[in-house]
């Protein structure tokens, strides 16, 4: 057997071409020296641990889960005009600090300050690179060694175990637990304002709901609690909806977006400062943006760790462009809301295609995800193949290229069109008719 291994060499180069040369010879060192060892074959070693590279690697996949925001798929799936924004931008270089008018040195997020400033009617606003990101910035240059108060019902965890009084600890920010769980009243945080009060935190739980014997004090409540007794008021709405109103929604806002707070109404409140992330509801790149008062902005903007999360010139560009379609009153455009406000109709007529005679077109439920609005269901047709065989249809759409991610539940497959680009459906029907034939 010895005899016959094949050198590095001669393996590396039976491996895909995809891979960079350095990756092959690995593989193919690491599989021959286990072949020395146990006797297994290394062509199939070889050939295995280069489809976990491949696998490992960043790619595009459809998702066909029916969920909106999913984070384990990169959330919001940008505009087209945001990804030539990031192409032009990232192919060559590009006017990232240099003012083009007199060739000076420039604001490397000017345009999108400006245009943040216009859409949320903030005096100010900072870009970094995601929403946690500009709390921990906004409570570091703002409230280092003395206390903000935050009710017991919204200190979050989030994904990757990310907790909110752990961030605030890195801070050196004192938390001040107010309230219970389940209700907090405006008179809890009145009662532990005092001299080494910074500013009130109030953070929207985003990825969960509270309902029953519940009470929560308002946005003004807060912002006016927090004028009357001198100290700052901050909103983290984490989500990032420019506007309840959503007047880019043809018919106006949907009824599931009646309890998520819009940036421009919590400034509007009397918020000084508030956070929210780029790639949830606002449909652009991941970003953490900080809009509120310009003094305070400005003081956020001198700390030092202010360039340690700042944005690439490439987010920046992608952001730029996602926001430029809400100015042009073509927000409805951004892909998560062109698939939140797809009509019944025409996305049964797309199922109705990919099903073909392989499965039958049901009426199930799209979410969120994302961490954003909890409960939510959107009802529309979505594809549904019976069992048996689930697993292995499951796992072929994953060996698919691109990738085509479904859900499992009860032994069947299932496809929402939904969250798939209607440029895909052709591609998509084509690889159901291959694992269900």
């Amino acid at each position: 057997m010895l005899h016959r291994l094949p050198s590095v060499d001669a393996l590396a180069r039976q491996l895909p071409e995809s891979l960079p040369h350095l990756i092959r010879v690995e593989i193919a060192r690491e599989a021959i020296d286990q072949a020395r060892r146990d006797g297994s074959d290394p062509v199939v070693l070889a050939e295995h641990q280069s489809k976990d590279w491949q696998r490992r690697r960043p790619m595009r996949v459809i998702n066909a889960t029916g969920v909106l925001l999913h984070t384990n798929l990169g959330r919001a799936p940008l505009h087209e005009s945001a990804i030539r924004a990031v192409e032009q931008v990232g192919g060559g270089y590009s006017n990232a600090e240099l003012k083009l008018g007199d060739g000076t040195r420039g604001d490397r997020a000017g345009y999108v300050h400006d245009l943040l400033v216009k859409l949320t009617g903030a005096e100010a606003a900072l870009v970094v690179n995601n929403n946690a990101a500009g709390l921990y910035l906004s409570l570091a240059a703002l409230c280092q060694g003395r206390e903000v108060p935050v009710s017991r019902g919204e200190l979050i965890e989030i994904g990757g175990s990310y907790r909110l009084p752990e961030l605030m600890a890195a801070t050196g920010t004192l938390l001040v637990e107010v309230g219970t769980t389940n209700k907090t009243h405006l008179e809890d945080y009145d009662r532990v304002i005092d001299a080494d009060t910074a500013a009130v935190l109030k953070v929207h739980p985003s990825n969960y709901r509270m309902s029953g014997f519940v009470v929560e004090a308002s946005y003004e409540e807060i912002a006016r609690l927090s004028r009357k007794r001198g100290v700052h008021f901050f909103a983290d709405v984490g989500s990032g909806l420019l506007d309840q109103a959503a007047p880019w929604m043809p018919g106006g806002a949907p009824d599931w977006l009646k309890d998520e707070p819009g940036v421009r109404q919590v400034v509007e409140a009397g918020a000084d400062l508030v956070m929210f992330s780029g790639d949830k509801l606002l449909g652009g790149p991941q970003a953490g943006i900080v809009v509120g008062r310009s003094t305070l902005i400005d003081r956020i903007r001198e700390h030092p760790a202010a360039r340690a999360v700042r944005c690439s010139s490439g987010i920046l560009a992608g952001l730029a462009a996602t926001l430029d379609l809400y100015a042009d009153g073509n927000g409805r455009d951004v892909p998560l809301w062109s698939m939140a406000g797809a009509t019944e109709g025409a996305l049964r007529a797309r199922a109705n295609r990919i099903a073909a005679n392989f499965g039958e077109v049901i009426s199930a439920s799209s979410v969120a995800g994302g961490g954003t609005l909890p409960g939510l269901e959107i009802i529309g047709p979505v594809v549904r193949i019976p069992g048996p065989g689930t697993d292995k249809r499951w796992r072929s759409l994953l060996d698919h290229d691109p990738p085509i991610v479904t859900r499992r539940s009860k032994g069947d497959l299932f496809l929402d069109v939904r969250t798939v680009a209607e440029t895909d459906d052709g591609m998509l029907a084509a690889a159901v008719a291959t694992v269900c034939g």
